[in-house]
């Protein structure tokens, strides 16, 4: 029994490290930076970015407050082939900017 426990305890501890080891980290990109700049270059990466906005200044006026990564998000597109069932895979990271 003492066995069991300790190789569920070893179980349950490697997989909350999984669990932690795949956690988002923050994007790198300075902070403070101007929006405007910062929006298209992670556009231009493919990234999908969601705007929170903490004021009513213009976006090329406003700074960054912060960047995280949220999910992955994956769609199939449609490709009609010769036998009319075809079908690409496509994915791009969102990304959540807040500016101020």
């Amino acid at each position: 029994m003492k066995s069991f426990t300790i190789t569920t305890a070893a179980a349950a501890a490697g997989l909350a490290a999984a669990v932690l080891g795949l956690a988002a980290p923050a994007v790198a990109a300075p902070t403070g930076g101007n929006a405007a700049d910062t929006i298209s270059a992670l556009e231009a990466q493919g990234n999908r970015v969601i705007v929170t906005r903490q004021s009513s200044t213009p976006l090329d006026e406003a700074s960054v407050v912060s960047i995280h990564r949220g999910p992955i998000m994956r769609q199939s597109i449609p490709i009609p082939d010769s036998i009319g069932n075809g079908s690409r895979s496509v994915s791009s990271q969102t990304v959540y900017v807040t500016i101020k």
